[in-house]
């Protein structure tokens, strides 16, 4: 059986500030064969940042949202498995990755989905936060299908991934990341911007899968997550 491969893919717009403590853990680790970061359109030098870092970096001409930048991102991947990290976390570290790695690297599973530390209570009391950006998944699962992310709006990616995923009946790894936190829309944004960009987001999920739809991907995810 032959190994499996990993590229790191970072979706960013505008984390200048916090993308250096990202790629201070993903760019150099073991696992990886390339680390790129995909700059959203950024206006405050993210993308140099990135290249300052080690990492290779892709660019779109404007911000086209979280969807359209992973779309650009996964174009490029050659290697058995994608490892996805959001570009804003705090307390990320080697060590932190490879457990989120294992799993899957071990065939324990077929994917894997962090828990963050400071994810909404209701998702750490049921176990599972199901639009977490951070995952290991096989290109098998998405290689296929990318021309659909198209029709995909700015956050539907996570969700559209979990009816993928859902879909094999495989097992999905859900590893606990209580030192690592992503801050809120409101602390990066201010207040009134980020609760719109929260709106937005949920708005998103609600049109890539009903209003409804989370409590049926929830629940077989954490079906499959207790295989």
């Amino acid at each position: 059986m032959t190994a499996p491969t990993f590229t790191c893919l970072v979706p960013a717009f505008n984390e200048a500030e916090r993308l250096p403590g990202v790629l201070a853990a993903v760019v150099g680790h073991p696992s990886f064969e390339r680390v790129v970061v995909v700059d959203d359109g950024s206006t405050d030098g993210t993308g140099d940042i990135a290249l300052r870092y080690g990492a290779e970096v892709l660019r779109t001409p404007c911000n086209g949202g979280k969807t359209r930048a992973l779309r650009l991102g996964l174009e490029t991947v050659r290697t058995s498995h994608v490892v996805l990290i959001d570009a804003d976390l705090l307390g990320l570290t080697p060590a932190v990755i490879s457990s989120l790695i294992a799993p899957v690297a071990t065939g324990t599973a077929y994917a894997s989905v962090s828990l963050r530390g400071n994810s909404p209570w209701v998702w750490r009391r049921i176990g599972i936060d199901y639009i977490s950006g951070e995952r290991v998944v096989p290109m098998e699962l998405i290689a296929g299908r990318l021309e659909a992310l198209d029709r995909l709006c700015r956050f539907g990616f996570e969700v559209f991934l979990n009816e993928l995923l859902v879909a094999t009946g495989r097992p999905i790894a859900i590893v606990q990341w209580p030192e690592v936190a992503s801050p809120a829309k409101a602390t990066k944004r201010g207040l009134w911007r980020g609760l719109l960009a929260d709106v937005a987001m949920l708005s998103d999920i609600a049109r890539t899968i009903g209003v409804m739809g989370f409590v049926g991907q929830i629940r077989q995810m954490r079906r499959l997550s207790a295989q």
